[in-house]
């Protein structure tokens, strides 16, 4: 399945918070209820940032090349 540079920002910057999460409590499991919710909440709002920028959407709407972030063939 294709998918876009918007979902590819997304999951990167989810990614940096996450780890910034477990950095600042001492803990690389899974973290807490309470921070996977923010982190959910963080999401949701970051989606509706990037999509009320028209021409940012458009631009991260483009579908990534599978060879781009470890998709499609080595």
């Amino acid at each position: 399945m294709a998918r876009t540079y918007r979902e590819v920002a997304i999951e990167d910057m989810l990614r940096t918070v996450e780890e910034a999460m477990s950095r600042a409590i001492d803990w690389w499991g899974e973290l807490p209820p309470s921070m996977n919710e923010a982190v959910e909440q963080f999401r949701t709002q970051l989606g509706a940032a990037i999509d009320s920028v028209e021409f940012v959407r458009r631009a991260l709407d483009r579908e990534v090349p599978e060879t781009e972030y470890g998709e499609g063939p080595p």
